[in-house]
């Protein structure tokens, strides 16, 4: 287990990484010892520091929920990480690529919750779909723009988890739909890069049902004593593999009857 003095000091470097539009060296080669609660303690006091220094939480992400995902970076198990207020970004958005850095899009759907949702640790029984579903105020197309302030090559989900599960930014667009009146396991995408469809997908990809990540991170939320709030927005997971982006890229993803998404890098 890391020290406190350890923990401030790795999310500091991360917090220097992001201002800076670098990348620090693998968390895991310089700390062989970290745990992934190590990890998400980081990710806390980055979150922490972020809050501190007048950044406003509105959400949460989920990440490495689909097989395509897993076989992508090599890990096996979901991890999740903060959105603030300033990575929310409506369709049509022109986005600085050098805001980031290794620049890579994903298609996900994001649920926008109507009540507060509170995990197993905290109600005593695990969470479901159902309750997923009952909580959601409506569901809307979303992109992520990942972005990584630890280097790339030999991650771990314990880099991963540090880094704030690669969160860079999110755009939303589209129709968005009341939970019930969609069956969200079929929802499909088509993922463009300047005209050309680079990548395709259909959300059943995320653990059956895009609805079981959230129930998913409202379980691992409540054990840390934590819940989901109302009116926060919660990405779900990404149904396709990430695509890299490059300056002057135009982003267009194709949600069919749930309207489209679009982004371009300068």
């Amino acid at each position: 287990m890391l020290t406190e003095t350890q923990i401030g000091q790795i999310a500091e470097e991360l917090a220097d990484a992001e201002r800076d539009r670098t990348m620090v060296p693998l968390l895991t080669a310089r700390h062989p010892e970290m745990t992934v609660e190590d990890s998400y303690a980081v990710q806390n006091e980055w979150r922490r520091r972020g809050i501190a220094a007048g950044r406003r939480p509105t959400g949460r992400k989920i990440g490495l929920t689909s097989k395509v995902m897993q076989a992508a970076t090599g890990i096996t198990e979901p991890d999740y990480g903060t959105i603030f207020a300033d990575m929310v970004h409506e369709t049509g958005a022109v986005l600085q690529h050098g805001a980031f850095t290794g620049v890579r899009v994903e298609v996900e759907l994001a649920f926008v919750l109507g009540r507060d949702l509170a995990g197993a640790g905290l109600t005593g029984r695990e969470t479901t779909i159902f309750d997923v579903l009952d909580a959601t105020d409506y569901v809307v197309p979303a992109v992520e723009i990942l972005s990584s302030r630890i280097e790339m090559e030999g991650r771990t989900i314990v880099d991963t988890i540090s880094d704030n599960a690669a969160m860079g930014a999110m755009v939303h667009g589209g129709r968005p739909v009341r939970p019930h009146d969609v069956d969200l396991r079929w929802v499909s995408a088509l993922l463009y890069r300047n005209e050309t469809i680079e990548e395709s997908g259909v959300a059943a990809a995320v653990l059956g049902h895009p609805a079981r990540g959230v129930a998913w991170l409202a379980d691992r939320l409540a054990g840390h004593g934590d819940r989901l709030e109302a009116g926060e927005i919660i990405l779900a997971g990404s149904f396709t593999r990430p695509m890299w982006v490059h300056p002057g890229d135009t982003v267009h993803c194709d949600y069919g009857d749930l309207g489209a998404v679009t982004c371009r890098f300068i």
